[in-house]
């Protein structure tokens, strides 16, 4: 793989650490999601999947795995966009600023499955 030499240099590795921090203020002590432990562990865990599956894919050195890793990672991107209604809906985010965070997670899901068909052509 020659387009990077550490997954840190992937954007989309980027942008899923910024996902991550703004899933973690999101429900940090204090607010609402943070008293709902099974919610809030989904939610951060789906998160935190998105990055960590971009890097262990990187890892695995074949393009075949990097694009299966790189699957798994879109799923849990889905997975958050999903979460954010939940946070909408349960009023644990206002309007703005869960259209916000789903925006920017389908884009980051655009830039993965980018990626993911550019290793299996």
């Amino acid at each position: 793989m020659n387009f990077a030499k550490h997954f840190e240099d992937l954007h989309i590795w980027q942008d899923a650490r910024v996902q991550l921090s703004s899933i973690y203020k999101c429900t940090r002590l204090g607010t609402e999601a943070h008293r709902d432990f099974e919610f809030r562990g989904q939610l951060t865990s789906a998160a935190l999947s998105v990055m960590n599956n971009i890097a262990e894919g990187f890892e695995r050195k074949t393009k075949k795995d990097f694009a299966h890793f790189l699957d798994q990672a879109k799923a849990s991107c889905g997975e958050v966009r999903s979460m954010l209604y939940a946070a909408e809906d349960l009023q644990y985010l206002n309007t703005q600023a869960a259209k916000s965070l789903r925006e920017k997670a389908a884009k980051l899901s655009a830039g993965i499955e980018s990626l993911a068909k550019h290793l299996r052509a």
